[in-house]
């Protein structure tokens, strides 16, 4: 028989725009299914930068999503909705969300989630959807890397960049990673990348040449915009790919683009939480195939840096803000 489910349930909302503590426990009713969707109890939900962006109130949530914050999400399904043959009551998922990740349950599209790769915990779980969809996409459709090629990520240490460095390297590219500091850098390298550079002390494109003797990195991941977006197309070889998924300094700048004429850059860019179910849908089939052996062989594992309760979100909000974190932050929902 079917689980019975509550009728309202503790979530994270945001009633107004602020800082961490915007974050309010509520109750609320259930997410009601439609056809294709699964109810998922959650059991671990994973913070990411969207969510501090929505909560600030830079980053609403598509038409039809929840306006919960809480982008990926693990736990067991529950309920399932007409035409969502492949999941049944009971199985453990983990699964990408437009939205309402931040509650004791969410709903999602069927193909938006994916079992949980064997050996790996709910908590270890909850930490892939957003980060491996949105590295997949950009570092290997988007961007097209192939092995042996360079490949440099800034951020290195976030969530975003220990996935791609552990996924670039897994796929065998030769790995920069830039980083604030010496413990993150350090870690950049235990996860695989060949070079660290600490931004504090070296300028990333005299680094990245000096390596390689003159010449410059095939394709560069970027999430900080501002006055690294020309710098890029100093560091990018000629037919080289930069792929823009954030702007943590400026997504406004000024540019001289003969650089990007004389080397024939293709500079492009994607966002992941608007696109429809069924685009997801492409990106949940190319990982179950690709990446999701690497996971279950130990050769990629998400790296979790701190856990919180889910009512105390702002927390974990504050340690993101703060950048002390290296890797990956989880809300665990009893």
């Amino acid at each position: 028989m079917p689980p019975t489910l509550p009728a309202t349930m503790t979530v994270m909302a945001i009633p107004k725009p602020g800082g961490p503590e915007a974050l309010v426990a509520e109750q609320r009713p259930l997410p009601t299914l439609a056809a294709g969707e699964i109810l998922i109890r959650v059991a671990a939900a994973g913070v990411n930068r969207p969510d501090v962006l929505q909560r600030q109130g830079h980053y609403p949530p598509p038409p039809g999503a929840s306006d919960l914050p809480g982008l990926e999400v693990a736990g067991e399904v529950v309920a399932v909705g007409e035409g969502a043959a492949r999941f049944r009551v009971g199985d453990e998922v983990c699964a990408l969300a437009p939205g309402g990740g931040y509650a004791q349950f969410c709903k999602v599209h069927a193909t938006n989630a994916l079992p949980i790769p064997k050996g790996l915990t709910m908590v270890e779980a909850a930490a892939i959807p957003e980060t491996y969809f949105t590295v997949w996409t950009n570092v290997f459709d988007r961007g097209r890397l192939q092995k042996g090629e360079s490949f440099l990520v800034h951020g290195g240490s976030s969530g975003i960049g220990t996935t791609a460095i552990m996924l670039a390297t897994a796929f065998g590219a030769r790995v920069f990673a830039t980083a604030g500091s010496a413990e993150k850098c350090e870690s950049c390298r235990k996860l695989g990348a060949d070079v660290a550079i600490d931004y504090h002390r070296q300028d990333f494109v005299e680094a990245v040449k000096t390596v390689r003797k003159g010449q410059a990195v095939d394709l560069i991941l970027d999430m900080v915009g501002g006055d690294y977006v020309p710098r890029n197309y100093e560091a990018a070889a000629e037919e080289g790919r930069i792929v823009q998924i954030s702007f943590l300094k400026d997504s406004k700048v000024t540019l001289d683009l003969r650089r990007l004429m004389m080397k024939r850059l293709t500079h492009t860019g994607s966002t992941l939480r608007p696109r429809s179910a069924e685009q997801k849908a492409r990106i949940a089939r190319a990982l179950e195939e690709k990446v999701w052996p690497l996971l279950e062989q130990g050769r990629c594992k998400p790296v979790i840096h701190a856990t919180f309760k889910l009512v105390d979100a702002p927390k974990a909000h504050a340690l993101m803000e703060s950048g002390a974190h290296i890797g990956k932050i989880v809300l665990v929902v009893d």
